[in-house]
């Protein structure tokens, strides 16, 4: 089932939130938004696959992970913070690189993309 969303004319799944169109989106370029009271930071890769986690740095506690560096370790895609350079699995939140510091991991959030619009299903954390 899909709702019609007055804002865009888009058809959005129910359960998804409609968050901003994908052309607002830069490919490797992370941009900073709010899912309710939560900044997320969204990212499109090379292969054109949105991904979505959280912006705050686990371990500077700034919220700056939009602003990070991506890339691939393989087949991977990464984003590595701007504060103390760890590096965070997209997919998973995981962190592949933690430069000496406790293992901390990125929360993340299902992403598609319908008529354009790129939707965030919002989870429990």
């Amino acid at each position: 089932m899909t709702i019609l969303t007055p804002e865009t004319d888009a058809l959005i799944p129910v359960g998804w939130t409609a968050v901003c169109a994908l052309a607002d989106l830069e490919v490797e370029r992370g941009r900073a938004a709010l899912l309710g009271d939560v900044q997320i930071a969204l990212f499109v890769t090379h292969t054109g696959r949105v991904h979505a986690v959280q912006n705050l740095d686990p371990y500077s506690g700034a919220h700056v992970i939009s602003r990070g560096i991506v890339g691939t370790r393989g087949d991977v895609p990464t984003v590595a913070s701007p504060m103390y350079k760890q590096v965070f699995d997209l997919r998973t939140g995981a962190c592949l690189e933690t430069n000496g510091k406790e293992a901390k991991a990125l929360r993340v959030w299902p992403a598609a993309v319908a008529d354009r619009i790129v939707c965030i299903r919002e989870e429990q954390p």
